[in-house]
Parts: structure tokens; C-alpha cells; sequence
């Protein structure tokens, strides 16, 4: 209820100070992000290319950043601003490196899981297995070890190869590793051929992959106008998505060397979060999950110490 209440005034205050949605500048402002060709991040680049972006004042450039090296790409001030899983910002402001979500940008419905190959019956047979997965720190490695945990083991009883999902999945095809963590559009790849393996878990299974963009809290103290205008420039991308589903598909396909039929295909896994669900999800849900997942990284030890949650969220740009 507290959390709630502050929302509403931080909301209240966000809109008074930053007014409605406007270019921010008769000059465009530079801003740099850092994500992946991960599909639930591909409004981003919707955004870029269908000028959504230029239209509100922004000078955007994308920068591909494997998730493992994103917070030191901040840190340095290479990006101001990055798309990642929920719990990373845990792990990231845990580490010292200070950033603060501000949207929220999509939820998995099994576009991130485990494949393994086909003599494997369930998650529990895969103790004392070779499974490819990103780095610790990263959504890969937390998937890992939650599906794990769910099932009663833990990822000391796996031998991890670290691969990120694209390199993991194809390792995987090639008949390397006995299971691998992935996410579309290269979970698609195995569905696509059964013969190499299966797909045992998703986050339909176990939903527990959720997408954020954030900034680090001198950017956005410094620009809060700009902060404004890229959650404006996201909705306003989702919204094209809605309206124009066969040309997003197509330019958000190109990105990652997909035809607009394919990148269709994997979107299907996931729900891209208009306005209204990132109210929904800022007063309270994301707490919860943080929570939860702040704990487990602790158990794995991912972190030393939880953060502060709160100081982690930033609700000012989502009204």
C-alpha cells in the first residue's frame, strides 16, 4: 500500500514536471543503448528505424552488447541506457554499477528455455550433465538456476559451458552439450528440428523472464524530458505493432536476418507491455518478483548483498 501511494505521487509529480509528449529539443539529443537481438526487445529497434525515435527528439544508437558485458559498457559511460531482464538490474547495482528501470518492455510466454536432447526425460535427469549457458549474471545462467531450483537441484549439479543463446543453441544442433539455454529467435531453431533435441521447459513453465529498460541515475536526472520521450517512443512502437503488424514484422525481422513471416513466428512467445501494463506492473508486481529473485541469486551466489529494490525503480516516465 505504501508502494502503491508513492506511486501514484511520483506519477502525479512525473506528469507536472515533464508534461505531454513532445520532441525534446529542436536538436535531436544522442543516446546511447546497449541490448540484443532478443525478440522481445525488437520495438527498440522499430522505434530507430520507423523514426519513431527522431519524431520525439531522440538520436538513438542500438549497440548489440552480449548481456554479460552491458553493465560495463554503463558503467563507462560507452551507453547510457540498456534493455535486460528484471533481475540484472539486481545483480548490477549489487555490483556497483548504479542504474534505474524505467519501463517495462516484455514478458516471455515461452520464448526462453531449455533444450535438451531426447533421451532426457525431465529437468531432474540432467544432474551430472553438460549444460551451454550465458555467463552468471546473466538471464540465461538465471533461468538455468531457476528451473533447476524448481526441480530440486541446483547448478552445482550441472557442468556449465558458457555460450550465449545464439552460439548455445547452434552448438546444441551441431550435437555438442547435453542441454543448452536459449531464447527466440534461436529457441525456434531446435522446434525446427526435432531430431536434435527437444524443448523441456519454457517460461510458460515457469514464467519468470521479464524485460525492463533502464538508465543509469545521472542520465536521468540530467534529462528527464529524454527519459520521457524513449518510454513515449516505446509505446508508440508497440502501438505501430498493433496497427501495422506485417511492415514491423519485416523491418524488426531484418534486424536479425529474419524474414517478417519468421520474426512473426517467434514473437508469438512473448507480450511486448503497452502503458497501461507498465503501471500495472510498476505498482507492485515487479517488487514481488525482484524479491524473489534477489533471494535466489543470493543462494547461487550471483550477489553478495540485495540492493535496495526501491532505489532501483524509477516510475516518473511511464504516465
Amino acid at each position: 500500500m505504501k508502494f502503491a501511494l508513492a506511486f501514484s505521487a511520483v506519477a502525479a509529480l512525473g506528469a507536472a514536471l515533464l508534461g505531454p509528449a513532445a520532441p525534446v529539443s529542436a536538436q535531436e539529443t544522442k543516446v546511447a543503448i546497449g541490448f540484443s537481438g532478443w525478440t522481445g526487445f525488437a520495438p527498440l529497434t522499430l522505434a530507430k528505424e520507423a523514426g519513431i525515435f527522431k519524431k520525439n527528439g531522440l538520436d538513438v544508437t542500438l549497440t548489440k552488447i552480449p548481456q554479460k558485458d552491458r553493465h560495463l559498457a554503463l558503467a563507462s559511460g560507452a551507453i547510457q541506457c540498456a534493455a535486460t531482464t528484471v533481475e540484472t538490474w539486481v545483480v548490477w547495482n549489487a555490483a556497483g554499477v548504479a542504474a534505474k528501470q524505467i519501463f517495462q518492455l516484455d514478458k516471455s510466454y515461452g520464448a526462453d528455455g531449455m533444450v535438451v536432447r531426447n533421451a532426457i526425460a525431465s529437468i531432474k535427469d540432467l544432474k551430472g550433465k553438460t549444460v551451454a549457458a550465458s555467463a552468471p549474471g546473466t538471464a540465461p545462467y538465471f533461468t538455468l538456476a531457476w528451473f533447476l531450483k524448481k526441480s530440486g537441484l541446483s547448478v552445482k549439479d550441472v557442468t556449465v559451458v558458457n555460450l550465449e543463446p545464439g552460439p548455445a543453441a547452434q552448438a546444441f544442433l551441431a550435437g555438442q552439450n547435453d542441454a543448452a539455454m536459449t531464447y527466440e529467435p534461436y529457441l525456434s531453431s531446435v522446434r525446427d528440428k526435432p531430431e536434435a533435441g527437444k524443448i523441456i521447459a519454457t517460461t510458460l513453465d515457469y514464467p519468470m523472464i521479464m524485460d525492463t529498460f533502464g538508465c543509469t541515475p545521472k542520465f536521468l536526472d540530467d534529462n528527464p524530458k529524454v527519459a520521457k520521450a524513449l518510454a513515449d517512443s516505446y509505446f508508440e512502437a508497440v502501438a505501430m505493432i498493433e496497427k501495422e503488424p506485417a511492415k514491423s514484422y519485416e523491418i524488426m525481422g531484418a534486424d536479425v536476418k529474419q524474414t517478417g513471416d519468421q520474426f512473426a513466428s517467434s514473437a508469438k512467445y512473448l507480450r511486448w507491455q503497452d502503458k497501461a501494463a507498465n503501471q500495472k506492473f510498476f505498482s507492485g508486481d515487479i517488487l514481488t518478483f525482484s524479491e524473489e529473485a534477489a533471494n535466489l541469486l543470493l543462494e547461487v551466489g550471483i550477489i553478495k548483498s540485495k540492493p535496495d529494490i526501491k532505489t532501483i525503480i524509477d516510475t516518473r516516465f511511464i504516465q
